[in-house]
């Protein structure tokens, strides 16, 4: 009864269009009157306590850094490197897309943020080129999420606050899945355009290479900065979160030139407009999260999940197949505040590494970003390339396809996870 309370009232608030945020409040507003706890006291107490951590401060210096990336000319500079390097093979411009996704995705930790700069910069390139439109706006959009799995992802943040796990062991163990993200769609790719035939850019002379890396040296600067300091503890992932957000300012407004005073305020108001978002809604899914616990809803969760739990991997597959569905209903973050109370105990019951967990955990949310018929992701790209939502869905099937497919491996092979989480571990 007390989960059917719980998802009748969570549900039936987002049918009737109440943003997610205030959903999960009101869901906790019944899950209290049904447990007969209800006290005004102990709901402010648990919203403010929800946004009171440390580890949280990471997530809006991310998005603050995030933001100065695009407007301060490193997001162009990434690109453009990218296009030096790979731009003049047969089907070039998609395999720049992948780079610089993956580049970008060291940078900001914001799959929204990248699908926008990918798109502005790209798309029109590759349609003049001769590449399918909604191909490429589906390449675009799929190589986008790599953000939220290769650090410094705000999902590993959030995760890492809500299941009480180590941010600094998600972010290293989330660098080797997040290339293979890539190198999915790399292949995927190669299938799908071997025989376009597309006009492509003449091959730079190492002069141009040279000059590219010079011009984009100080944005790829940032992510080694990021990577070192954590493996060996010079900062945390909060303390590296001011540092990328102060580098990327100092880079923009000293360095490229391109961030000028008059423009530092907008920065700062969209920056905080999103944080904003961003932690009222971690605020309220910890005042679930509380009478979760109280309810003990994750003891009638292991209950459901019990034939499964004498197999880690059979358990994985369905908790991914559940995840999956959910992430065609809802964004990333409530997912993951919704979803993590409930899941982990089972997770740990069952002998599997949280660590591992959160990697494919947030991986497939961040693959939910795609998924149609929400896909945030899908709507920035429709929204910034001037193109139908029907078509970006069509093109980006068979890039969701192949990355679902190595998800699915990693789930098969914990080893492709495990195992480089040791190499990059602290």
């Amino acid at each position: 009864m007390t989960l059917f309370v719980f998802l009748g009232a969570l549900i039936g608030a987002m049918a009737l269009g109440i943003p997610i945020s205030l959903a999960l409040l009101v869901s906790g507003v019944a899950l209290m009157w049904q447990l007969d706890l209800f006290d005004a006291q102990i709901l402010a107490q648990n919203l403010l306590g929800g946004a009171d951590s440390f580890p949280l401060l990471a997530a809006p210096f991310f998005i603050l850094a995030g933001e100065i990336m695009n407007v301060g000319g490193l997001s162009r500079r990434i690109v453009n490197f990218a296009l030096t390097l790979v731009g003049h093979v047969r089907g070039g411009l998609g395999y720049v897309t992948i780079i610089a996704a993956c580049l970008l995705a060291a940078l900001s930790g914001s799959a929204v943020a990248d699908a926008a700069a990918l798109t502005a910069l790209l798309l029109p390139m590759m349609v003049a080129a001769g590449h399918d439109r909604a191909r490429s706006a589906g390449l675009i959009a799929s190589a986008s999420i790599i953000a939220p799995v290769i650090p410094p992802s705000i999902g590993f943040v959030i995760f890492g606050v809500a299941a009480n796990v180590s941010v600094t062991k998600l972010f290293l163990a989330g660098i080797v899945p997040g290339l293979m993200l890539g190198l999915s769609l790399w292949v995927a790719w190669w299938w799908l355009a071997r025989k376009e035939q597309v006009e492509t850019p003449p091959r730079k002379t190492s002069a141009e290479m040279v000059k590219s890396l010079r011009d984009a040296g100080w944005a790829l600067v940032l992510p080694l900065i990021i990577i070192v300091g954590l493996k060996f503890g010079v900062f945390t992932p909060t303390e590296a979160a001011v540092v990328a957000a102060v580098y990327a300012l100092f880079v923009s407004m000293v360095v490229y030139r391109e961030l000028k005073w008059r423009r530092l305020y907008g920065v700062l108001v969209a920056a905080a407009k999103t944080s904003a978002v961003v932690m009222f809604l971690v605020a309220a899914a910890m005042v679930s999260a509380w009478l979760i616990t109280v309810a003990d809803l994750p003891g009638k969760v292991i209950g459901l999940l019990q034939p499964f739990m004498d197999s880690p991997r059979l358990l994985m597959f369905v908790i991914m197949l559940l995840v999956m569905a959910v992430g065609t209903a809802l964004d990333m973050t409530p997912t993951i505040l919704i979803l993590t109370p409930v899941l982990m105990p089972a997770v740990k019951a069952a002998g599997i590494d949280p660590v591992y967990f959160g990697v494919l955990f947030i991986m497939n949310n961040a693959i939910g970003l795609i998924t149609p018929p929400v896909g945030v992701v899908l709507n920035a790209v429709a929204g910034v390339g001037k193109i139908r939502m029907d078509e970006v869905t069509r093109g980006v099937w068979p890039f969701m396809a192949a990355q679902f497919i190595l998800m699915f491996l990693m789930v098969i092979f914990p080893q492709l996870v495990t195992i480089p989480a040791k190499w990059f571990g602290p």
